[in-house]
């Protein structure tokens, strides 16, 4: 061969071919093994072939059904009950249906959606500059939940969202209410309105981005906004940008 393409091509090639005859030939010696070598590869062998969460679902839900054909409920109940308890002490975001599936919770998605969000902003020296200043201003909540405290971290997140939406394919503004407009995301007018809205009053409630309107404020900012406004400002960053998988964010895909 003389392309360079297919070169690169045959040489992938034998390569994944000979990391699947490894993992292939440790499986099934680990198949006919003393006890101690397969839970060997169970927790080294078995690991280093999956290459994502949905992966590893996977894997889970399949070893029940060979475990129920091995050894009946007695041996697929006992293997329920372990991944329950592990799931439960570690916290997982996955709950456990009989007879064995596992579905994502919501709040292990919108921890996803976090943790998206960081890996989508962490090689950018400009975005992950700006997700830091968010997070600190977060964190400075603890040292007193005070209206300026609230307003300031509220102000970092609208600011990391419209660094984030600048970059998304077909946008030209640079504000989050023209990002919402340009952006062609959205499955519906009402939902664009009410990401537009929450931006509008991040502008016009006093003190949060600009001096704002005092005639619209009707209260004091508190707590319970600081939450309300950090998950619809977290809940509408999925529109703005395409650095982050919706299906690793639910736990379906890669």
């Amino acid at each position: 061969m003389t392309d360079s393409e297919e070169i690169a091509a045959a040489t992938a090639f034998r390569e994944a071919l000979e990391a699947y005859n490894r993992e292939r030939l440790a499986y099934e010696q680990a198949l006919t093994a003393e006890p101690e070598s397969a839970r060997t590869w169970l927790r080294e062998g078995l690991q280093a072939t999956l290459r994502t969460e949905a992966d590893a679902v996977t894997a889970l839900e399949k070893a029940f059904t060979k475990l129920n054909d091995i050894g009946g409920d007695a041996l697929s109940n006992r293997y329920v009950n372990l991944v329950e308890a592990f799931i439960e002490k570690y916290n997982l975001r996955y709950d456990l249906r009989r007879p064995f599936t596992l579905h994502p919770t919501l709040s292990g998605v919108f921890t996803q959606l976090i943790c998206q969000l960081k890996g989508a902003t962490t090689n950018d020296v400009h975005l992950d500059a700006i997700m830091r200043d968010f997070e600190d201003s977060f964190r400075d909540l603890k040292s007193g939940v005070t209206p300026a405290r609230i307003k300031a971290c509220i102000s970092r997140q609208a600011n990391l969202l419209e660094a984030i939406g600048q970059i998304a394919p077909n946008v030209t503004g640079n504000t989050l209410g023209a990002i919402c407009d340009q952006v062609g995301t959205w499955p519906h007018e009402g939902l664009k309105e009410s990401a537009k809205s929450i931006y509008r009053f991040a502008n016009q409630y006093p003190g949060i981005r600009h001096a704002g309107t005092h005639a619209t404020q009707l209260r004091e900012i508190e707590l319970r906004d600081l939450i309300a406004v950090s998950v619809m400002l977290a809940g509408i960053t999925p529109y703005l940008t395409d650095r982050m998988s919706n299906e690793a964010i639910y736990g379906v895909g890669a």
